[in-house]
């Protein structure tokens, strides 16, 4: 399974592609992290963000995306924020004929690290440690991104499971 995992965000949006499947070990395709310039105005933010996730999605070509749920912020405007990214994100991977899921960050912190409350350092270690890279992944928005996948990578076969008794 290819899983495109998306830590949304105008300013920050960290992606991460992990290859794995049963019984073998998931390994990093690729990371990284697509900014926008905060002093831009937003429609051209949004729309440069729209194209390279739009291209990401095209040159991966993953059999699913995984993208972060809002689930919960303080700041109301960090939220719309996340909330615009997000979506394209979710239209970018349908568009493309991708399997969707999205997770809350507390379900990527008990798939990842066993907790779900953990901190982000502890998900950055449990990040490096599952697909063994010689150092912690940075920055954040990347490390968080790869969680995302790795989420995937252990949800699925529930998930898979749960789908086949609904039927």
């Amino acid at each position: 399974m290819f899983v495109l995992g998306i830590d949304p965000g105008v300013s920050r949006c960290g992606y991460g592609c992990v290859e794995g499947g049963p019984g073998a070990a998931p390994r990093v395709v690729a990371v990284g992290v697509l900014t926008t310039p905060p002093s831009d105005p937003l429609p051209g933010r949004l729309a440069a963000l729209d194209h390279d996730l739009r291209a990401l999605v095209a040159e991966f070509k993953p059999s699913v995306v995984a993208v972060e749920r809002v689930f919960f912020q303080v700041n109301a405007r960090t939220a719309m924020s996340v909330g615009q990214a997000s979506g394209l994100a979710l239209v970018a991977a349908s568009q493309a004929g991708c399997e969707v899921v999205q997770y809350t960050p507390n379900e990527v912190k008990q798939a990842v690290a066993g907790y779900g409350s953990a901190p982000k350092e502890q998900v950055q270690r449990m990040v490096q440690t599952l697909l063994g890279l010689a150092e912690l992944p940075s920055p954040p928005d990347a490390a968080d991104a790869l969680a995302l996948a790795l989420c995937h990578l252990a949800m699925a076969p529930l998930r898979a499971r749960v789908g086949a008794t609904k039927r």
